[in-house]
């Protein structure tokens, strides 16, 4: 098995990253973290590349072919690594890797991007090029290329699993929302709705010596790349003055509102299962 290495390179509106999985890691297809990204914004991607050739033992090499619609500007080649791009200005083309940094523009309007990889081994290549005939599904796929989802603007760039809120009690005024949240770019958590509560925000449970107190946060960060999680105990959603029983097996629609960087505002739309503890329900279910 080689060493887990990370390589990137950076799009003008669109920042990417290779990471090569271990030869013994159960991972197989190419893929970039989910989430989306927003028109015309800055995105952090991470293609997360397993070992795929048979019999190999290390990754030689990576060919990602830009999809049309991504104008190249330049590319930083990684030390002990040879650099191939195509001239600035190129709409598309080929980085051939590994690469530290590399520039293109996202298209101006929503849709999906797929990115083929090329992996080179020691022991053959894995192309991963293979595109869905119709919609996004890449079900029954052996080799699918790496898909990313371009959001609208005001649409938030946050993948959300996990969800659950705790069911009530009739004349119970207070209840917790929680979730793993990861938005590829870095974002805010700045605050949330829905038409069960009078107030939705953001929470954090902390021990303060010897007792364990609740205070409210003006927003919390979600590190790009990182997974981080709301749950009993820690960090949540807390729905106050609540207007009915939250009942278990029922969905309870939720918008989460996030911020970027730049200050700019976007939300999220989820429909979350009501129970009594983080069992297996099915994560928030989204609504582009």
């Amino acid at each position: 098995m080689n060493t887990p290495m990370n390589a990137s390179f950076s799009l003008r509106q669109l920042a990417a990253c290779i990471v090569l999985a271990g030869s013994g890691s159960a991972f197989a297809h190419v893929t970039l973290p989910p989430g989306g990204a927003t028109v015309g914004s800055e995105y952090e991607a991470a293609f997360r590349v397993g070992h795929a050739c048979q019999g190999a033992k290390s990754t030689t090499g990576i060919t990602v072919r830009l999809p049309r619609g991504f104008a190249f500007t330049d590319a930083q080649a990684r030390k002990g690594w040879k650099l191939e791009a195509p001239p600035a200005g190129d709409n598309g083309g080929e980085v051939r890797w590994t690469a530290e940094n590399a520039d293109a523009a996202l298209p101006t309007t929503p849709g999906v991007l797929w990115f083929k990889v090329l992996q080179n081994c020691d022991n053959g290549s894995a192309d991963w090029a293979q595109i869905p005939a119709s919609g996004t599904s890449t079900a029954g796929l052996e080799s699918p290329a790496a898909r990313l989802d371009v959001l609208a603007a005001g649409v938030a760039p946050v993948d959300v699993r996990d969800a659950w809120i705790r069911a009530s009690v009739p004349g119970q005024s207070g209840s917790g929302a929680f979730m793993k949240l990861s938005a590829p770019s870095g974002a805010r958590l700045v605050g949330a709705s829905t038409p069960v509560a009078g107030v939705a925000e953001v929470h954090e449970m902390k021990m303060e010596g010897d007792t364990m107190r609740m205070r409210g946060l003006p927003s919390l960060e979600l590190p790009a790349r990182q997974t981080v999680e709301l749950k009993p105990g820690g960090y949540h959603l807390m729905l106050m003055d609540l207007k009915q029983p939250l009942v278990n097996g029922t969905t309870v629609p939720l918008t989460l509102l996030f911020e970027d960087a730049k200050g700019q505002k976007s939300s999220l739309e989820i429909k979350v299962p009501v129970q009594t503890a983080s069992g297996t329900a099915a994560a928030g279910e989204h609504k582009h």
